[in-house]
Parts: C-alpha cells; structure tokens; sequence
C-alpha cells in the first residue's frame, strides 16, 4: 500500500489512493501514505528525538520556522516534550513506537499504516499507544489501518476488519459482523478478544460484544454468570509455592549497570527456577528482564550477586562450557541468530533439526531468513538455538510476530521440551501465552523480582497484567485464566 515500500516481483490489480493508482503518486501524494514498521528501531534513522520528529519535513524542505511550529505542536500533542532532547537509544519501547508515529504524523499524512505496532509492547504501553491511534481517527479524521495478531485492544477501535489467509481476503467487514463469523474451529478463534471468544463459544445471540464491558453484559443478560462459581480458591490450585530443593537456576542479588555512570538495571535480583519447569517473567518495557536473561547466559558480568546454574556458579563455567549442552538464548532480536545467506544453510551449519517445531519451513530453505515474515524468522531461530541441545533455555519474547496459531504450536513445543527435563525461562509481553504454557509466573519491577506465583493465581491478583478472559469473568471466579478454564467451568465439561 506504500509505495516507496513496494515489494519486488509481479502484481496484478490495482491499489488506489483517492481514485488515483499508487504506481502514478507524485511525492508530495504518497506521503500522504504514511507508514510506522513493526519494529521502531528498523524506522529511525537519527539519534535524537528532536531529529526524528524533524527528518521527514526536512527532505520536504520544510522551513526552519514551519518545522520548529510542527514539532511543537506534535510534541505537545503527544505529550513527549520532557524526551525531546534524550537519545532515541535510552528509551523504551513505548517511548521508540510513539516516537515512531510522531515523525509520520509529522508530515500530515491522510492514511497511516502499521505493522503489528504492539508486538514489542507491555500491555500498559499497548493500550496507551492504541488510545492515541483511536485519538487520531477520531479528532483528526486519520484513516488507520492495521495488521496485528495480538486483537484484543485493536478490534473494538475497528470500524472495519478484514481476514487474510493463504494471500486472500476471506472475510470482509463490519467488526463485529466478521468476528461473529469466526467459530471455535477457526484459525483466528484464540486471537479474538475474550469476550468474543466467549461470544461465539456459547453461540450468543444478537451483538457480538468485543471489550470487557460488553463481555460481562453479555454473560449477564445470557444467563452464564450464575453458572460462574466461587468454588475455586488459591488453596485449592494445584503446585502452590515450595521450596526449590534441586534448582535449576539461583539468582541471589544480583547487581548490574552499564555503566558507572547509569543508575542500576538490575537491583538485588533473586530468582529460582526448577529443573524441568516452565517460568514466565512479566513486566513493564525497560523493567530489566532482558538484562536479567543475559546475565543468567553470560553475556554481561553483574557487579554483584551470585548466579548458580545446576549447582555450579556461573563463574567456573571456562571456555565454552557454559554453551555446551547447558545454557543456550533466544534473543529478542531474531535476526541476530542467522549468521547465513540462506535458510538451508543456516539448517546446515547448526546442524539444527527444524521438525522439533511443527510448522513446515521446508519451502522457505532457499530464501535468506532476513526475507522471512516475524513470525517464521522467530520459528526459526528457536530452531537453530535448540540445535545445541541446552538444559536451560532462555527465550526473550518467544511469540512476537506469531499469530495464535503459532504461539500454540510455540507452547507444545516448549511442554516437550519441560517433558524432557528441559528447564525454560521466558521472558514475554504476552500474557495469554504465559497463561496457556507456564508453570510458574513473575513480575520484574524495576530491576528485581516482586512475585512469583503459580498463574491462576498470579493472574487472579492483577489488575492489568491478566489475560481478557481472567478481566471479563473476574467479577465471578477470578481464577479463570484461559478460554478452556472458562469453557470447562461454562460450558460444564
């Protein structure tokens, strides 16, 4: 739809801009097109905030007093003055997204176009950064399109949504009209927000609800909320909190900065996870959590603290001991993985087993995994890292990019992998996945560790770290947590 941004090869069809073919656009006309990518980072190309809002009027030749009155008001408009003169480098992911959409708005585009635009996000950040997209249609009449996988906060904002699969439109329409289509049997159904999941279980009738509100009228007005029963209890959920007698991974206050200069990222972090367990880390955007997996693989040395893996101190790990067989890392960023021109040869130089995961890549062996969607990039990648075989396994944002699809096939995988004694720390913004596979989650704030629970209890306590199902159905048994905990508990299975 952006046509600087075009993809190479043979098109059929036409893609109009106001009656107007994209391929005809002068400049000045596809800028109106505007285009924030999934990843902020892959999108700047300053250092400084200010800069950023500034680059695109500046190709337009905009005036210094004309780009000075735009930034202004941009900036205001967002809220961002007190970052306007920090290093795009030092802010969160929240911050790198609205960043991101202020130097497009910047050029008064009438259409922008997102890629997955909270994929990176924390759930807070998420629902702030799509409140100012529903702002911006709303006040600014901004046309908005999006493609996402993570549906619980983009589709009530929709007028209209649209289903793709296999390169074609399937569905196409009113929001509510389309996600009423959409049965249990459906690819797309484990993407739905909760309360159309809901919905469309229990064949509900009239409109199809789509926020928390709308899903507790429903199960009110349907009749479900009596059968909702307080009988479950935290005493009552299996696996509560014991002490770990034979550790897989011991973090005792660990400290770390990087620099001298920098306040702490990590402070007097502890941690515990058993061999052959699933643990789920959750926290805010810059909270620490990547940092804490990269401590826990080596690659950066904390200033203080103790990090025992299987009974052995991370320090007397020589050479490459620590990679053999024992500790291996997917990191956030994919793409740092391939090391290869191709997907087969990346097969090859790690001897990596691509059947582990059930998701057929075999037709994409000759493409260069740079070329790969996020989703098969990430598939991918985690591969390659489990080719050598690890004890411990780290994953940091393991489902971003995936639609609900794969994160389920991403789950079976990992449960294999806990039934084969494989101990698994994940590090994920996404709380229906850590709902569906983990054993035990956490909270990290600001640089430690604050809790760590089994996840219908986890979940039962918060607010807005929970999953859609768990907000909807609260009010009745907060310790529902999925779609099949609401289905065994409604449906009386």
């Amino acid at each position: 739809m952006k046509p600087e941004l075009s993809p190479k090869g043979e098109r059929d069809g036409e893609i109009l801009y106001s009656g107007k073919s994209v391929d005809l656009l002068t400049p000045s006309e596809s800028i109106k097109i505007g285009f924030v990518c999934q990843s902020a980072e892959h999108q700047t190309v300053t250092d400084k905030v200010w800069h950023e809002i500034a680059f695109g009027m500046e190709n337009l030749k905009f005036t210094q007093s004309e780009m000075s009155r735009r930034i202004a008001e941009i900036s205001g408009y967002f809220g961002i003055d007190s970052l306007f003169d920090k290093n795009i480098a030092e802010l969160s992911g929240g911050q790198k997204q609205t960043v991101a959409l202020a130097s497009v708005l910047a050029m008064n585009p009438d259409v922008i176009i997102f890629d997955e635009p909270t994929s990176q996000l924390d759930p807070v950040a998420a629902g702030e950064f799509l409140s100012s997209l529903k702002k911006l249609n709303d006040e600014q009449g901004i046309t908005i399109i999006i493609t996402e996988h993570r549906l619980e906060n983009v589709m009530p904002l929709g007028n209209k949504t649209a289903v793709l699969e296999n390169g074609k439109i399937g569905i196409c329409g009113e929001t509510r009209d389309v996600v009423k289509k959409i049965g249990r049997d459906d690819f797309l159904f484990d993407s739905l927000p909760g309360s159309a999941k809901l919905f469309n279980l229990f064949c509900g009738d009239g409109e199809c609800p789509l926020t928390v509100r709308e899903g507790r009228e429903f199960l009110e007005k349907s009749g479900f909320s009596a059968r909702l029963s307080y009988a479950s209890s935290a005493d009552s959920i299996p696996g509560k909190n014991e002490k770990i007698k034979d550790p897989a991974l011991e973090i005792r206050d660990v400290c770390f900065r990087y620099s001298k200069d920098e306040p702490d990222v990590l402070f007097n972090a502890s941690l515990t996870a058993a061999k052959g367990e699933i643990l789920c880390i959750l926290g805010a955007n810059g909270s620490g959590k990547s940092t804490l997996l990269y401590t826990v693989s080596g690659l950066v040395r904390p200033y203080a603290g103790r990090i025992e893996i299987f009974g052995k101190n991370i320090k007397k790990y020589s050479g490459q001991s620590l990679y053999d067989n024992c500790v291996a890392l997917l990191p956030q960023n994919a793409q740092s993985v391939f090391v290869k021109s191709t997907l087969g040869d990346e097969l090859a130089e790690a001897g990596a087993d691509f059947s582990i995961i059930p998701y057929d890549l075999s037709y994409a062996a000759g493409i260069h995994p740079y070329d790969l969607s996020g989703g098969e990039m990430q598939l991918a990648a985690l591969a390659k890292v489990l080719a050598s075989k690890p004890r411990l396994l780290l994953l940091d944002e393991p489902t971003k990019g995936l639609d609900a699809k794969a994160k389920r096939t991403v789950c079976e995988v990992l449960k294999s992998l806990k039934d084969q004694g494989i101990t698994i720390i994940a590090v994920t913004h996404d709380v229906e996945f850590a709902a569906l596979c983990a054993d035990r989650t956490a909270m990290f704030f600001r640089g430690n560790v604050t809790t760590v629970d089994e996840p219908h209890r986890f979940f039962a306590e918060n607010i807005f770290y929970t999953t859609s199902i768990n907000r909807i159905v609260s009010p009745y048994n907060p310790f529902i947590v999925t779609v099949d905990d609401a289905e065994k508990c409604l449906g009386g299975s």
